[in-house]
């Protein structure tokens, strides 16, 4: 079969550069699982070297022109390569509520929906890897006090050690995209449980980003909190100047006040 045409409305850009997909397969220790998920796998470049490791191996993929590809030359795929769109996907048809990892080269337009989903399933997944927009991976490992800073890294950060990796060039893809690309590597906390209720905390700090600009007396306004709380100093701050365990001392104080 010719190999895949790239399609722009799927955000494809296919790496050509087979160290760098050996390195990103690398960036998984395979510790606390036996099965590796890789999203959007085109033409499996990635691939080849998750198939080498000692770990079961599925993709899922939504370009049907790529699962035939998958399906014709990666015979250890049998059975393994999903027709599916990741964003929608019951993962647990497959994985039973076993743990997984995920790992991959992410469409950029859909990349940040994956971290998001990702947490949904964080009881399963300890170890998550791939390569995203630099800008967007930046984001995600990115520490308080920056303009950077913001809901995917608190969100990501409440439950995973995150760590930026390695930059990559433009030109090691095709089509090559307009901007650099950045791999990150998450690994779940031993403890990733908080303690404070995480709906509430996952309300508090996307409430709070949604103005930014603004002090939280004023960005939390919404959710009705009493005076006396919004006395408390911490309210004088913007959302960016608060690390990840200073928002869970918020949603703790928030939840005493009786949201």
């Amino acid at each position: 079969m010719e190999k895949v045409t790239a399609k722009k409305h799927l955000g494809q850009h296919f790496l050509k550069d087979e160290s760098i997909a050996k390195d990103i397969a690398d960036t998984l220790n395979l510790e606390g699982y036996d099965d590796v998920l890789e999203i959007g796998p085109g033409m499996g470049v990635l691939t080849k070297y998750l198939l080498e490791k000692p770990i079961n191996t599925y993709v899922i993929e939504i370009d049907t022109e790529s699962v035939t590809y998958l399906d014709e030359n990666y015979p250890k795929l049998k059975d393994k390569i999903i027709s599916k769109d990741f964003l929608k996907y019951n993962v647990n048809e497959i994985f039973e509520g076993k743990q997984f990892a995920i790992i991959g080269n992410f469409p950029y337009n859909i990349s940040t929906q994956i971290v998001f989903r990702t947490l949904e399933y964080r009881d399963q997944i300890p170890e998550f890897a791939g390569m995203f927009q630099k800008e967007v991976a930046q984001r995600i490992c990115e520490k308080k006090g920056t303009k950077a800073y913001g809901i995917l890294s608190v969100l990501a950060q409440a439950f995973y050690d995150a760590e930026y990796l390695f930059t990559v060039d433009e030109n090691v893809f095709i089509p090559p995209p307009k901007v650099k690309s950045g791999v990150l590597r998450l690994r779940r906390k031993k403890d990733y449980s908080l303690p404070c209720g995480e709906k509430l905390f996952f309300t508090v700090v996307k409430t709070a980003f949604q103005q930014r600009r603004k002090t939280l007396r004023n960005s939390l306004k919404t959710l009705n909190l009493s005076d006396s709380l919004r006395e408390d100093k911490v309210f004088d701050l913007r959302p960016e100047q608060l690390s990840v365990e200073q928002f869970i001392e918020l949603t703790q104080k928030i939840e005493a006040d009786g949201v």
